[in-house]
């Protein structure tokens, strides 16, 4: 089941807990997309310099075709090594829109 959180306190909270949420949100919002069919690897590899990019693009191969559904994985890794703030808005938009029309997962 993928949850509906406020874009708005995404932002809030990661600012207030120094980016500890940011990092929560990261694994929890990671969680739902592999329960849509992705297979982004464990989160452990965030802390790890270098095997952080792999799972960022793991991450967002995962969003590009299990969420937004456009096989453009490189632009959507592009945007988030460039501009990486608004990522977090645009991954809880696409994801708000799930939660809303209520999908739920039929493999797992």
């Amino acid at each position: 089941m993928i949850k509906h959180r406020n874009i708005f306190l995404v932002y809030i909270f990661s600012f207030i807990t120094f980016g500890i949420y940011a990092l929560y949100w990261m694994v929890s919002t990671k969680n739902e997309i592999n329960r849509l069919g992705a297979n982004i690897p464990t989160a452990w590899l965030l802390i790890i310099p270098i095997a952080n990019l792999y799972w960022a693009y793991k991450y967002c191969e995962g969003f590009a075709k299990f969420v937004k559904k456009d096989d453009n994985t490189i632009l959507w890794f592009i945007l988030y090594i460039l501009i990486g703030i608004i990522m977090p808005a645009i991954v809880q938009s696409e994801l708000n829109t799930l939660a809303d029309a209520g999908a739920v997962n039929t493999t797992a």
